[in-house]
């Protein structure tokens, strides 16, 4: 495909770019694979999984994920607070073309 060939079709990147959008991140892909791999995590599962990540950046990307639907967080109303993470319908339906880039 040359440049002209481009240039002369329309394309709507917004799809492509928003999918991008929603595992952008350091730390995104490494969340989601644990969580496909254990289904249900806790917080401080997460951290210690992830190694070297920061408290500040681990919860930053936990609320963006969460936000856009890919996680879902349960909070149960306990002393000390119990925290669980797992993936959503939209989140599994990732996971095909998490499993292919695993290949």
């Amino acid at each position: 495909m040359n440049s002209d060939t481009c240039a002369e079709k329309e394309v709507d990147i917004r799809p492509f770019a928003y999918a991008i959008s929603l595992i952008d991140g350091k730390w995104k892909m490494h969340i989601l694979f644990w969580l496909w791999k254990y289904e249900i995590m806790r917080y401080s599962q997460l951290k210690r999984a992830l190694g070297t990540v920061t408290h500040k950046m681990l919860s930053s990307q936990l609320k963006e994920l969460e936000r856009d639907g890919i996680i879902i967080r349960t909070e149960y109303p306990q002393v000390p607070p119990k925290v669980e993470y797992s993936l959503s319908e939209k989140g599994k339906s990732m996971m095909p073309i998490l499993s292919a880039f695993c290949k």
